[in-house]
């Protein structure tokens, strides 16, 4: 009953089974509990009952209680059935000693040892559950099974419970049995398929004893089904008559003295050997698997061994493995092989666990009888041994076999167990191998790394991201806004602290889940190295973390060619255009095959690579812009992606194509804009202006003429330091009406002041910001003065339409003019 109970995924609180005399009528209703009552007495009406009390999980479904009291009822019966019928099946397996002396053409030696075992099952070491007499009807060529219920014994007089699947009766007998019947072979001890409900759970173990008519042909069998009880597990096979037969035959065979080191060691697999296989197994395969284990006790390795069985029901799997690596997950991965090699489901695993190098375990395979199929044993086999490697063990060959057996070695020294425990369960060595590459990269001067990768089962929309990081864990507040910038949600993050044998501080690997916000499918090829290239110029601070960052995964885009985007925002800003810098970004990553179209306009004119065709590629791109401009239902929209079209081709010069020295790209970009042809516009118009963009720092120089002449000013009007400059300008060409040139004024803000208020700091960060702004300025100028800051009065080369630039500085003091001399 507690079998029944834990089945059913009740637990057991309290179970309770007193003993007691009890007084009952002939129907059997209960008269007394007397208190001194002696059950040996004469009284023929009291009885010792023993009373079971059980209390389990509280159940209050009626249907769920009335399955309970059903399989109860159930199991009851087959105690019942079984006990009634234990002295008759006794009886009958006395009668059957009996006919096995006799039997027809049989050897006596064979006689002998079946009628011995048969006795020795009668002596206490076999819990009898039930009996069926199986005989064999119809021509020899085609012969079938004959049932006879009245001769049933035990449980199977219960109806409906076949002892194997495929014997009923009136039916063919099945071509296992018919193979059994053809054998010389007495007795067969075999597993049912039939389960007990009494004592254990398990499949019943089989007795088949064959039977013969007058003319010495095999006329059916005797089958017993029950339990072998606890002594014939626990005593010597050479003390269980059948199996010490079996065992000297085999100790013979195998040529080995018993007093030898081999004939022991032989012997100790033999009596260990799971007790069920050694009564089942033929004695060839048994010798087999026996010596192949003996060679597993010289030289440890996993191994795995396969038996099916005569009636092609069950597949009985030994598995060998190192005893440090047995757990939990790793019988669990091996059932999963051996359940996916044999098409079959597991009916029972045994484990086995000494002071052994190799641990053991049973796993038995419920199998179709018509799926005559094995699989390949030793294919099965290296899964098994591929599945109970340590994963440091798959690290070293995975690591020998991408880097080298000198390089993997080396790294592996340094990590193989430099993981933590959650990596190995959620990562293969290959992708460590990769990991491992990355992590040397954050180690050295990269300081971090970054991939993208999707899980094979990951939906289009997902990918995954890690980042490698030298100096400790990234902070996620400073993370997690650059992700969603980028156009991702992130929806988890899982950290890994790895600790290579040759480093004090752990080196960080983060792992974030990431979808894309609107849906949209990603194309990992495609995005892959743009947004590693723009994570990392924004983590370095090369560029801003904003919503133009998206435009790596709407339009494909790269961080550079976002840039631009951003710098033209940034000027449209200070040139009072109506709309926020959200919204603008926003619109942009609304329409990313018009975005991409800008970006190629501003290509086709400034890329110096292109010159044969680049007016007509200019052309064609404004066609096709003002072809999908007329798809754009919102009028704001449609203003702001035109007054991009419009600054691209009001830009007369750009040093976006120039290389730094490292050639590099430049960390700031510069536009010289031809002001009469921009839209909106607030006036007055200068003639000329140079936007310079940097994450530091951004500035413009205004110039009313072709010859003008004018100061740079520091600014601190963040939002409209243009209109600051322009005021200026205006102000500068009054001044200068009388004399010669015009007017000109210029002037930049510092965008990431130092923080904490330090004077000395801001003032070196003015500086640099100003070395930028000029540098920005020169850049679109034929003449360059280097890198040193211009000194007062320097008068600097311009290209035809813009003779003469003048820009003046007071080093000393790090204070800037309005007035140049």
């Amino acid at each position: 009953m507690s079998a029944v109970l834990t089945g059913g995924n009740l637990e057991v609180h309290r179970l309770v089974h007193p003993v007691l005399v009890v007084a009952r009528d002939p129907d059997g209703r209960l008269l007394d509990i007397p208190a001194d009552a002696d059950a040996n007495a004469d009284d023929e009406a009291r009885f010792a009952e023993s009373m079971v009390h059980m209390e389990v999980t509280r159940q209050s479904d009626a249907a769920t209680l009335a399955r309970l009291e059903a399989r109860i009822a159930d199991v009851l019966a087959d105690v019942r059935a079984a006990v009634t019928d234990w002295q008759p099946m006794r009886q009958r397996l006395d009668e059957v000693v009996e006919s096995v002396k006799t039997a027809p053409a049989v050897a006596p030696e064979a006689v002998g040892e079946v009628c011995e075992f048969l006795d020795w099952i009668g002596d206490g070491n076999y819990t009898f559950l039930g009996y069926q007499d199986c005989a064999f009807e119809g021509p020899p060529e085609a012969p079938r099974t004959r049932l006879d219920p009245a001769r049933m014994l035990g449980v199977l007089t219960r109806g409906g419970r076949p002892v194997f699947d495929r014997v009923a009766d009136g039916r063919p007998i099945p071509v296992e049995v018919r193979t059994f019947v053809e054998r010389p072979d007495l007795m067969m001890v075999t597993k049912a398929n039939l389960r007990a409900t009494v004592h254990r759970t398990v499949h019943t173990d089989s007795l088949c004893i064959k039977y013969f008519d007058d003319a010495g042909r095999v006329a059916g069998q005797h089958v017993f089904v029950g339990l072998f009880t606890a002594s014939a597990y626990n005593r010597s096979p050479r003390g269980i008559p059948y199996l010490s037969r079996k065992v000297r035959r085999l100790l013979d065979a195998a040529g080995l003295p018993l007093d030898s080191h081999d004939g022991k060691v032989l012997l100790n697999v033999l009596e260990t050997f799971p007790r069920d296989e050694l009564f089942q197994i033929g004695e060839a395969d048994l010798l087999a698997t026996a010596q192949a284990i003996v060679r597993l006790q010289q030289r440890p390795r996993v191994a795995l061994f396969v038996r099916r069985d005569d009636f092609r029901r069950f597949v009985s799997c030994l598995v060998y493995v190192p005893r440090d690596r047995y757990a939990t997950a790793l019988r669990l991965r091996i059932q999963d092989i051996l359940v996916d090699a044999f098409e079959g489901e597991v009916s029972a695993y045994y484990i086995q666990i000494n002071d052994a190098p190799l641990a053991r375990l049973h796993v038995i395979l419920r199998t179709d009888p018509d799926n005559a199929a094995m699989a390949d044993v030793a294919a099965v086999e290296r899964q098994v041994v591929d599945a109970a490697r340590a994963w440091p063990d798959h690290l070293r060959h995975a690591l020998t076999e991408a880097l080298g057996e000198e390089k993997g070695l080396r790294l592996f020294a340094r990590y193989g167990t430099a993981f933590p425990p959650g990596y190995s369960d959620l990562f293969s060595a290959d992708a460590a191998v990769t990991d491992i590459e990355r992590l040397e990269q954050a180690r050295g001067d990269a300081g971090l790394v970054t991939t993208l990768y999707r899980p094979i089962t990951a939906p289009a929309d997902r990918v995954r991201l890690k980042i490698y990081h030298r100096d400790g864990a990234v902070p996620l507040s400073d993370a997690l806004p650059i992700l969603e910038h980028m156009g991702f949600r992130v929806i988890d993050e899982v950290p890994f602290a790895v600790r290579p044998a040759d480093g004090d501080d752990p080196v960080m690997i983060h792992d974030f889940g990431l979808r894309s916000r609107d849906g949209r499918e990603i194309d990992l090829g495609a995005l892959r190295e743009p947004f590693k290239e723009a994570f990392r110029r924004v983590w370095d601070g090369g560029a801003e973390s904003d919503g133009f960052n998206a435009l790596v995964l709407a339009a494909g885009l790269g961080w550079r060619q976002v840039a631009v985007l951003r710098a033209y925002c940034r000027y449209l800003r200070q040139a009072a255009i109506p709309f926020s810098q959200a919204y603008m970004e926003h619109t942009l990553n609304r329409n990313p095959e018009i975005t991409r179209l800008i970006v190629r306009l501003f290509q086709a004119r400034f890329d110096p690579a292109r010159e044969p065709d680049r007016d007509a590629a200019i052309e064609a791109l404004h066609e096709q812009i003002a072809q999908r401009l007329d798809s754009v239902a919102s009028a704001d929209e449609d203003r702001i992606l035109k007054r991009f079209v419009n600054l691209v081709d009001s830009t007369l010069r750009t040093n976006f194509y120039q290389p730094a020295a490292d050639c590099e790209p430049k960390p700031y970009l510069s536009f010289k804009l031809n002001s009469q042809a921009l839209d909106d516009l607030p006036l007055p118009r200068p003639w000329r202006e140079i936007f310079v963009y940097a994450p530091r720092v951004e500035g413009i120089h205004l110039r009313g003429g072709p010859v003008a002449r004018g100061g740079l000013r520091w600014s601190d009007r963040l939002e409209d330091f243009r209109t600051e400059i322009l005021g200026l300008m205006k102000a500068q060409q009054v001044k200068n009406a009388v004399i010669v040139p015009v007017g000109s004024k210029g002037g930049f803000v510092v965008k990431r002041p130092p923080p904490g208020g330090d004077r000395q700091a801001l003032l070196d960060e003015g500086v640099a910001c100003y070395r930028t702004f000029i540098r920005g300025l020169l850049d679109l100028t034929d003449n360059r003065v280097g890198d040193d800051v211009v000194a007062p009065s320097d008068v600097i080369r311009h290209d035809a339409d813009d003779p003469y630039l003048v820009v003046a500085a007071d080093k000393g003091t790090a204070t800037f003019s309005d007035i140049a001399n």
